[in-house]
């Protein structure tokens, strides 16, 4: 199997997606070179190269250059999903999804509910992520318990090249509109792809290590980290389950409670601001419905309340480590009650 990279797979999985079927477009901002702009067609593929090529291969028709308006573009993606086209419309950095909300949250989201499953409308909205990059806190927050809240729309987090382009293949294909969340800090992360395409379905967690001692719960980039840490501690006689659960909504709450209820411990390791966030949602969830499985209080390791930090010297203070989450194994097999944040 061939070692592509986390950008590759997501280039890979538009271009079989758009080879297979005709309906499918691709629109935003900068994708082939801009809008008017002048200089060589397909020179950029959006801010870091993900649709580089496709502008090539499928025309000005069916890969968009888009005006600096989310409002404008991602409403005009909402009326193409629902009268027969199947876009996938890139919103440039997450942050900047306040501008376009309410197409998202009010009619994207709603269409099917409102027209009693008359209407659908098959929409992927591709989004970066993330800290790490030095962005600074209007182009580096991890927002995607605010879309999960919201009924009617399916949210992913691939945490691999290879989740990433199986999960991004199911995307294209279903029939409600998915946020796809792709972190900026994972596009030259390598792994192995199949050539084919393939799909993995939603609401289906992936547990990639299983261990006796305590369940960790990562979530996108997150997930690496708790890898790492399971190695680490696994050195130290403790043995950790890894749960990525692919998908914020559908949640696979089984496999979750199940692997808790196995170890009896619990670490969710979340990006994302602490207040409600997919962190607490999950140690909600098992303190819900499991409550009495549990051996020791559950642990979150998040970012901090505030903003994501500019500098160079604070930002990686503000994204959970590997460290962190070693810590908060060691709390709850000591039975301590903390949250590294």
């Amino acid at each position: 199997m061939a070692k592509k990279s986390y950008r590759q797979a997501i280039n890979e999985a538009l271009r079989q997606e758009m080879e297979r079927d005709p309906t499918v477009i691709i629109m935003g901002e900068d994708i082939s070179g801009g809008t008017g702009a002048p200089g060589e067609q397909d020179a950029w593929g959006g801010p870091l190269g993900i649709t580089k090529g496709l502008y090539t291969q499928f025309g000005p028709t069916r890969v968009l250059d888009t005006h600096l308006a989310e409002i404008s573009f991602i409403g005009a993606a909402v009326g193409a999903a629902a009268t027969g086209l199947r876009p996938v419309a890139e919103l440039m950095f997450v942050d900047f999804i306040g501008v376009c909300l309410d197409q998202v949250m009010n009619q994207a989201a709603k269409l099917r509910y409102m027209f009693g499953g008359k209407a659908t409308t098959p929409l992927v909205i591709r989004t970066m992520y993330g800290a790490g990059l030095s962005a600074a806190s209007q182009h580096s927050q991890a927002l995607y318990p605010i879309v999960t809240h919201i009924p009617g729309l399916k949210v992913v987090l691939p945490s691999s090249p290879y989740e990433a382009k199986g999960l991004l293949i199911q995307a294209i294909r279903d029939n409600d509109p998915v946020i796809f969340f792709e972190h900026k800090a994972m596009y030259d992360v390598e792994g192995e792809v199949p050539d084919e395409p393939y799909t993995i379905p939603f609401g289906q967690a992936n547990v990639l290590r299983e261990g006796d001692d305590v369940t960790i719960v990562a979530f996108g980039r997150m997930v690496s980290f708790a890898m790492q840490a399971a190695d680490n501690l696994a050195r130290k006689n403790i043995s950790c389950t890894i749960v990525d659960p692919r998908t914020t909504s559908p949640l696979d709450t089984e496999t979750i409670l199940e692997t808790v209820e196995e170890t009896g411990r619990l670490v969710v390791v979340d990006e994302a601001n602490p207040r409600c966030s997919m962190a607490t949602d999950i140690v909600s969830l098992v303190g819900t419905n499991i409550f009495g499985a549990l051996k020791a209080a559950p642990q979150m390791v998040t970012a901090p309340h505030s903003p994501v930090p500019f500098s160079s010297a604070l930002e990686p203070l503000y994204i959970p480590s590997v460290d962190k989450i070693e810590a908060a194994v060691m709390a709850t097999m000591a039975g301590q009650g903390r949250h590294a944040a």
